[in-house]
């Protein structure tokens, strides 16, 4: 039993590492932006692709490479994620002109969509249901909410005292490390009989990856622009025949029953509502903290510290009370405290201090996420079948990763179109009516009943 425990520990360590890898990079290149558009000569326009590029590609793929997992073995489609993330770094930080730059972040993308939902489905069949798992899941949960918050204080201090290519050259040994530990600490697994719904593959992604574009093409060029509207139309195009494709196929991509759990579909619904306003958060607070503080980089960075702690505490809290309470109560007061944290930093203004003004409502919000990373995930895995977990992780990153789309949306335009603190302000006040939503859903749409400890068959008849 020992060794078993020791084994687990291990493989929720190299599981944990490898989100955390691909979590802190979106942050650290954030931060990078300023010093490699001077070192590669980026335009404005061009330096946007440097994010755009991995992120349509860490959008588009997820589905496909949570099916991946399910189809050809989680552990062996983890390790080849690590391994294009790995490259993809590599590559970028030998990057000697911008479109080579661009291509490497595809690549990091590719490799991340990969990574993602295979490491949160190998946690779902590695840790038996019920308060093993609901502990592993906390440590899961923790290192992706608070992955944004270290990644700005990784990047302010690479910045500050090494140059803009350690930000991607960091991730090198690390993966590599990752790739030759995951093979000794995880238990294989075997792929299921049958072949990969092609047709359903290539319209999902296709469909996502519009979607993701047009949503970021909106929050700089507004929704009437052809570069706008045309993306989303051909997005929504592509996601209905997707659908048709799935209910006509004998072995679809993402079989629509998965849906037909409502706790499950109102924890994906939820994740979308404020689980993605983690993204805005950090990236307005650090804004506000170097354009109006007058923080450093590295200052910044430091000031996010005891936000993680937050996080950190809401996911362990989480982890281990929903088994008594259910998702429900957890789920709702994450949403509660993230619509008052939200709303507390929506009264910031010029005069507005560290910690008069921001560490307070910061810590509100920071512990509201927490508890709802823990809570969404639990629920969104808990009777899923081994054959569809990689789907069903998938599924709670594709919500938030389209969440964080269409949120920042709103806030980059009141950030553009009135004075730098007043936009603010106001995007704060945007995300905390979002919460409010998300409170809602949790209270009208998850039942009260504590997770089961019995496998589902979600998944077994396929």
């Amino acid at each position: 039993m020992e060794t078993r425990s020791r084994n687990l520990g291990l493989a929720l360590i190299v599981i944990a590492l490898a989100q955390l890898m691909v979590v802190l990079d979106t942050a650290i290149v954030n931060i990078a932006l300023p010093s490699i558009q001077r070192g590669l000569h980026f335009t404005p326009t061009g330096l946007e692709w440097v994010v755009n590029g991995y992120a349509l590609a860490f959008g588009g793929l997820l589905l496909l490479g949570g099916r991946a997992g399910d189809l050809f073995g989680r552990r062996r489609m983890f390790i080849v994620g690590i391994l294009v993330f790995t490259f993809g770094s590599l590559a970028g930080g030998f990057a000697t002109s911008s479109s080579w730059l661009i291509a490497a972040r595809v690549v990091q993308g590719v490799g991340g969509a990969i990574v993602v939902p295979t490491a949160l489905s190998l946690v779902t069949v590695t840790f038996p249901e019920g308060a093993q798992r609901n502990r592993a899941l906390g440590v899961y949960s923790a290192v992706t909410g608070a992955g944004g918050a270290l990644g700005l204080l990784l990047g302010g201090l690479i910045t500050n005292y090494f140059s803009w290519q350690w930000v991607l050259f960091i991730n090198v040994p690390i993966g590599i490390v990752l790739a030759l530990a995951a093979p000794r600490v995880l238990a294989a697994s075997e792929g299921r009989p049958g072949r990969l719904d092609l047709p359903g593959a290539i319209a999902v992604t296709a469909g996502i990856t519009l979607l993701v574009y047009g949503l970021n093409k909106a929050a700089g060029s507004g929704w009437t622009n052809a570069l706008t509207l045309g993306p989303i139309a051909g997005a929504l195009v592509l996601l209905v025949a997707f659908i048709v494709i799935e209910l006509r196929s004998a072995q679809p991509l993402m079989p629509l029953r998965i849906f037909a759990n409502r706790d499950r579909s109102g924890s994906y619904a939820v994740r979308f509502a404020i689980g993605a306003t983690l993204s805005g958060f950090l990236f307005f607070l650090t804004q506000f903290m170097q354009n109006i503080l007058g923080y450093s980089p590295l200052k910044a960075g430091l000031a996010f510290l005891p936000i993680t702690v937050g996080i950190v505490l809401g996911a362990q809290l989480a982890s281990r009370f929903i088994a008594r309470l259910g998702a429900r109560t957890p789920m709702a007061i994450g949403s509660l405290a993230g619509a008052l944290g939200l709303f507390g930093l929506s009264r910031i203004s010029d005069h507005s201090g560290y910690l008069t003004g921001l560490l307070g409502p910061a810590l509100v919000l920071s512990f509201g996420l927490g508890l709802i990373f823990v809570s969404t995930t639990i629920v969104a895995v808990t009777g899923v079948g081994p054959r569809e977990s990689g789907l069903s992780s998938a599924l709670v990153n594709v919500a938030q990763q389209l969440g964080n789309d269409l949120l920042n949306i709103l806030p980059s335009h009141a950030v553009i179109s009135q004075a730098v603190t007043a936009g603010y302000s106001t995007a704060y006040g945007v995300g905390s009516a979002i919460a409010v939503v998300g409170l809602v859903i949790a209270i009208a749409v998850i039942s009260g009943r504590r997770p089961r400890t019995t496998m589902a068959t979600v998944g077994e008849a396929a």
